[in-house]
């Protein structure tokens, strides 16, 4: 498939309409200017956009961004870059970072493949971060999960060799899914064995609210972590 004929493909997400508060309104208001990056620029020039030199650390779908401040405080050395679709999402990271003074964050609020596509430059990412996708639980839903073997290729050549895919699900069909299309794919080896493919979570993931009540009520976390070949 085609780089221009994946772009037309089926989306994984559907945008939900929803009001955004205060603080969410304030996060886009001002702290776009600051944090924002529009995928019609074009090429991301990371030297240009960040202060920091460090590794890049690319998420898609980061909800209401708590994980992905947490883990730009916890490695201020690296530059994070945030992919959103739904905005009251975007606001509230955007007001979080502004209040916690982040520096290294910068968000994208677009569909991810074609940021991929049209902005990210090739063999740059040192890190790519998916985590708790939609599952899209129906059989005739399956075909609008992101992780497939055509956008599995496309994150394969954006990210460097040895850099490190790292996947989560709390839906184990998914999680089964996910190890399926990744352990044949030639871009791509598990850091794991085979007899105990599922890795334990890295303390690098933070462990979420929604996290913490699932365990209490006995719910499972599949990561899982595959390398760049």
């Amino acid at each position: 498939m085609s780089e221009s004929s994946f772009s037309r493909r089926i989306k994984s997400y559907v945008i939900r309409a929803g009001r955004m508060t205060e603080a969410q309104r304030e996060g886009l208001d001002l702290g776009w200017p600051r944090f924002g990056l529009l995928a019609e620029t074009g090429a991301l020039d990371y030297d240009a956009v960040f202060e920091q030199r460090g590794p890049v650390v690319f998420e898609i779908g980061f909800g209401m961004g708590q994980s992905l401040l947490a883990q730009a405080l916890a490695e201020p050395d690296h530059r994070y870059i945030g992919v959103e679709v739904h905005r009251p999402g975007v606001g509230k990271l955007l007001h979080d970072a502004m209040e916690a003074q982040a520096t290294n964050i910068r968000v994208y609020c677009h569909d991810a493949v074609e940021v991929l596509e049209q902005c990210i430059p090739a063999t740059s990412l040192d890190r790519v971060q998916v985590f708790f996708p939609d599952p899209w639980h129906k059989k005739k839903h399956h075909k609008r999960r992101l992780i497939q073997p055509e956008f599995l290729s496309l994150l394969a050549r954006h990210m460097k060799p040895g850099a490190v895919l790292h996947l989560a699900t709390d839906w184990q069909h998914y999680a089964e899914h996910m190890l399926e299309v990744l352990t044949p794919h030639p871009d791509f080896k598990n850091t794991m064995p085979e007899i105990e493919p599922y890795a334990p979570r890295p303390e690098s993931r933070p462990l979420t609210k929604f996290e913490k009540r699932g365990e209490r009520l006995g719910h499972g976390v599949w990561d899982l972590l595959f390398e760049r070949t």
